[in-house]
């Protein structure tokens, strides 16, 4: 995977949340975050059992200088959006200059693919994929092309 994923690709780590808004104050107070706008609703996406909808709803903290940025994520039971056992991490977001390619490679080294969710120009826009073993890492990988938008929403 050499020069595919970079670490200065990551720009969030991924928090699923029982109660999305309790967990957003906790780390508000505790923490000193603040957050961005929810983002989500109704989300077309494909699980290996085949195509749904979700009701996905997350928040990232607004940036005060630092990166990555946290992203509190509502738990979606019975999906990929359940908490991780063993970790309270659910997953590393990266950009993907190449979503499917990135998908191949991570592959290639074991991971296996949980859900994934096409772009208006029928690309994968985003997918999480999973590793195996004790120290299973989830890795979400979102296409570079919604990084101007998000970073938008973000500065709101």
């Amino acid at each position: 995977m050499a020069g595919t994923l970079r670490p200065t690709d990551q720009f969030h780590v991924g928090i699923i949340a029982e109660d999305f808004e309790a967990t957003k104050k906790q780390l508000s107070k505790l923490f000193g975050f603040e957050w961005c706008a929810d983002m989500g609703g109704p989300t077309e996406v494909t699980l290996p059992e085949g195509d749904t909808v979700v009701d996905f709803r997350c928040a990232y903290s607004r940036s005060s200088g630092t990166a990555p940025r946290l992203e509190i994520v509502q738990r979606v039971p019975g999906t990929v959006w359940e908490p991780t056992p063993g970790s309270g991490i659910h997953h590393f977001g990266y950009w993907s200059d190449d979503v499917a390619a990135d998908v191949a490679e991570l592959e290639q080294h074991g991971y296996v693919t949980e859900v994934t969710r096409k772009g208006p120009d029928g690309g994968l826009f985003f997918a999480y994929l999973r590793s195996g073993g004790e120290t299973a890492f989830r890795v979400e990988l979102v296409s570079r092309a919604a990084q101007p938008s998000m970073e938008q929403a973000w500065a709101r």
